[in-house]
This record gives C-alpha cells, sequence and structure tokens, in this order.
C-alpha cells in the first residue's frame, strides 16, 4: 500500500524506523518538506542508516554516523532559520528533543549500571551453572532458557536478557550449532514479547510510558498476547529439538558479597520510579536516579566493610586449609558503582542520541507530519500499526515508536496497546529487527545469522498475528476511547 507514497514521505516511512527515545517535536513553521535542504536532510540520514546497517562488515560502530548525521540536519535546518530570522525556533525545537533524549538516557545509564553489577556480582553465572549441573536434555533446556527470557525480560529488559541467555546457552552447548541457533531464536523471541508487557521490557515501550500514552499497569493487558506470540513459535520449534544430554560440565560459582542486596535495591529502584510517575506525576527517571544514589550508598557500604569481610573469610580458609579460597581472597577488589557506569554500552546510548536527533530535525522539517497524515488518516489506524509492526522487522523497532510519538496521532488505550504488541513481537520477524536480534548476533557469532533466523520467520509470524489477535478479542474495550 505504500507505493501511493509521495516520495519523501516513502524515505521517511524507512528512516523513521531507526530511532530510539520519545521526541515529541513538532514540524516548524517553515514547511521544508519539498526543499533543497529537506531532500538532503532525507539523503544524509539514509547514507547515516546504511552505514549502520553495515556496522558487522565496516567494523565501524553505530553511533558515528548517526552523530554526524545529526549534527549535519540540524546544522541545515539552523542555517535556514537564521536566513529566516527565526533562529529561536530552530533552537528550542532541539532543545526539546535533547531533553527528552536525557531524561531516556538517564534512565537507561541506571538500568544498564544495575545490570552491570549484578553480572560482575556473578549472579547471572551463578544461573548458567545452575542450568548446566542439573542435567536437563536439549529441549529442556531450549524451553527452559526461553521460559527465562520471557519472564526476566520485563524487568532487565530484552536486550540484556537476550544477551545473558544466549552466553548461557553458547556455553551449555559450545559445539552444536544448529542447537545454539534454536536457541538464540527462541531467546530473540521471548525477550521480545516478554519486554511488550512492561514499560521497563523494551525502549518501546518505555518511551511511550514516558510520554504519558498509557498508565504503568496498563501495560499488563498485553501479558496474554505477549505470551501467546512467544509460546506458538516456541512450541512449534521445540519439536524440531533433540532429546539428548549436553555434555557435562562442572563449574562452581559463588556469589559476590552483596549480589542479592543488589538485586533487592534494583527492585527498590523501579518500585520508586513507579511511585514517582504515579503518585508524584513526576518523570520515571526521578525515581530511577534516587535508585542510583541507593546502589551508590550501598558500594560505599562494601568498600568499608571489605576489609572486615576479608579478614573473616581468610581466617576460616586457613583454618580449613583451602588454598583455593585463599587465592580467590587474595584477588578481590573493593565494588566500585562507576566503574558499572562505564561499562554501561555507551556506543548504544550515543546511537540513541542520534537517531533521535536526527528523527527530530525530519520531523520539524515537517515529514512526520506528512507521513501521519497519509498512514493514519487514509489506511486507518489499526491498519497503521499493524504494518507499522511488519516494518520494524526491516529496520528496528525503537525508530518506529519513535516515529510514532513523534507523529503523535490521537489513538485510543487499545490503539497504543496495539503499537507497542505490533512494534516489539514484528521486530521479532528479522534478526536485525530488534536491539536484542541484533546484540545476539553479535553475542552468538556463528551460531545466529540472519539466515538462520529467516528460516524461522514463517512460525514466528504466525505468532505475532495470534497475539495480535488475542489483544483484538481480549482488550476490544480499550480500543473505544481515543487517550487525551
Amino acid at each position: 500500500m505504500f507505493h501511493k507514497f509521495p516520495l519523501p514521505s516513502v524515505l521517511v516511512g524507512v528512516l523513521l524506523t531507526f530511532l530510539s527515545p520519545l521526541t515529541l517535536a513538532a514540524a516548524g513553521s517553515l514547511d521544508l518538506t519539498h526543499s533543497t535542504v529537506g531532500y538532503i536532510a532525507i539523503a544524509v540520514f539514509i547514507v547515516a542508516y546504511l552505514v549502520v546497517m553495515g556496522e558487522e562488515k565496516l567494523h565501524l560502530r553505530k553511533s558515528k554516523p548517526v552523530l554526524v548525521a545529526a549534527g549535519i540536519i540540524w546544522a541545515m535546518i539552523g542555517w535556514v532559520y537564521v536566513q529566516q530570522g527565526a533562529p529561536v525556533e530552530s533552537e528550542e525545537a532541539f532543545r526539546h528533543t535533547l531533553l527528552e533524549f536525557a531524561e531516556l538516557m538517564l534512565f537507561l545509564l541506571v538500568a544498564m549500571t544495575y545490570i552491570n553489577a549484578l553480572e560482575e556480582r556473578r549472579l547471572f553465572d551463578l544461573l548458567r551453572a545452575w542450568l548446566v549441573q542439573k542435567g536437563f536434555n536439549y529441549r529442556t533446556l531450549f524451553l527452559i532458557t526461553g521460559v527465562l527470557a520471557f519472564c526476566i525480560s520485563p524487568i532487565a529488559d530484552n536486550l540484556t536478557t537476550a544477551l545473558l541467555m544466549a552466553a548461557v546457552i553458547t556455553k551449555i552447548a559450545p559445539n552444536d550449532t544448529r542447537f545454539v541457533s534454536l536457541c538464540c531464536i527462541n531467546i530473540v523471541v521471548a525477550a521480545n514479547a516478554g519486554g511488550a508487557f512492561s514499560p521497563f521490557g523494551d525502549i518501546t515501550s518505555l518511551m511511550v510510558w514516558q510520554a504519558g500514552k498509557l498508565q504503568f499497569f496498563q501495560f499488563f493487558q498485553l501479558f496474554v498476547p505477549a505470551l501467546v506470540s512467544f509460546v506458538i513459535p516456541s512450541l512449534i520449534m521445540s519439536f524440531f529439538v533433540e532429546s539428548r544430554n549436553p555434555e557435562a560440565l562442572n563449574e562452581e560459582v559463588e556469589l559476590k558479597r552483596g549480589a542479592m542486596r543488589i538485586a533487592c535495591l534494583f527492585l527498590l529502584t523501579i518500585i520508586t520510579a513507579v511511585f514517582f510517575h504515579l503518585a508524584l506525576n513526576l518523570p520515571p527517571v526521578a525515581g530511577m536516579m534516587m535508585g542510583l544514589g541507593y546502589l551508590q550508598f550501598f558500594g560505599y557500604f562494601l568498600r568499608r566493610t571489605l576489609p572486615g569481610s576479608l579478614a573473616r573469610k581468610r581466617a576460616l580458609a586457613e583454618r580449613a586449609g583451602d588454598e583455593a579460597a585463599l587465592r580467590r581472597l587474595g584477588s578481590v577488589v573493593p565494588f566500585d558503582v562507576f566503574n558499572r557506569v562505564a561499562r554501561a554500552e555507551w556506543d548504544t546510548l550515543l546511537f540513541f542520541y542520534g537517531v533521535m536527533m536526527c528523527i527530530g530535525g525530519l520531523g520539524f522539517l515537517g515529514y512526520l507530519s506528512l507521513l501521519s497524515e497519509v498512514l493514519y488518516n487514509d489506511y486507518g489506524t489499526a491498519m497503521a500499526n499493524i504494518t507499522l509492526g511488519v516494518m520494524s522487522a526491516l529496520i528496528d523497532n525503537i525508530p518506529v515508536m519513535f516515529a510514532v510519538l513523534t507523529m503523535d496521532p490521537t489513538m485510543s488505550e487499545g490503539h497504543w496497546l496495539l503499537i507497542i504488541l505490533a512494534a516489539v513481537t514484528g521486530g521479532s520477524l528479522l534478526s536485525m529487527g530488534s536491539a536484542a536480534g541484533v546484540a545476539v548476533m553479535g553475542q552468538a557469532r556463528g551460531y545466529y545469522t540472519f539466515l538462520g533466523h529467516l528460516k524461522w520467520t514463517p512460525v514466528i509470524a504466525l505468532g505475532y498475528a495470534a497475539g495480535l489477535a488475542v489483544h483484538f478479542w481480549l482488550n476490544a474495550g480499550t480500543f473505544q476511547v481515543a487517550v487525551p
């Protein structure tokens, strides 16, 4: 149906799908959609996007091209508005977009810091060792890792969850390429589906929540549709997994001091963010930053009490004659929160900035208003959202959601839930359709590939369609009244 779009709208429709935060930049007072500056801006973003897609071949981090593209686009916008004697308007639009990015970046930074802290305290190593030592067969491991990915991603986010589960499965069966490939596909589908029904599970749902389109508990109406979109392809794929057992691996994992308390602080941080948003009408990032303070105070406690803890453990090890324990104790280093901050995915965060600013600039030029009019007015809200969900598989679901929020169509609660479900689960149709899929391709290089995932796309599409159908049936009453 997109053949009827004007050329600029077609291009932007593709571009839309590569973005991040929640920038609701309105179109400027000048309509530049048919200007030289507008066409150059589109071309610049397309080139940057193509370079990003070639990241693995070029060995060029994905943040670099979009950072440059964002600078070029806003430089052209600034130049035009200065020439027209309205520099304040373009400045305010840029600052508005930047503020939205800052909120999302700080939110993600805190979440990443906690996940890195838990990883450093070996909580996820313990999970891997438990699965290995239980002696599960391949089919059981396939199902367990999928279920764990679905259950963990609403809290830890789908990207982090997919990476952790992929690391677990490659450790369990390093020599079985087919099994690891199937497990990685299942993990990506599960993590994306699990991320759909939680404001914390996926950046797209987080963007909608921070935009105030849906309240915290409204997201959980997507639990059953998301579960259906995961269970159907998972069960079908499980019949193609052998029942034999992997090679036995013996690995003793000892949690570092404070691991479980950090997990509790992470949960408290999430509760704080929800409380700030629901009870105080403040942005969730305020609660998340307060939660970072919790971790900093606990890190201070761990450092101050480390000498005494080491002395007690060393005395016990000496009495027991445990030389291995003494060696481990000799290599213990103090917990440092800022080391965990430094290990955040800065390339991803900077990539979000670049893409968001690019889309914000294209929106300010007037392209998103044009696309919104054609897509939502001419083709209907439901069809537009379902189509955008499929489009997210071709590029990425984050840009799709950012574009929708930037266009800001008038939609009911049910349709906002629909676009979340469609974009997040639609991103599972191809390996490059979600951040989780892209990350796992890097994590499990040689096991999980684009073509390997593509073979199972019809099965995943069956789950995608079933999940949407269940949402239309189960949440029919939410499609009536538009969200103000």
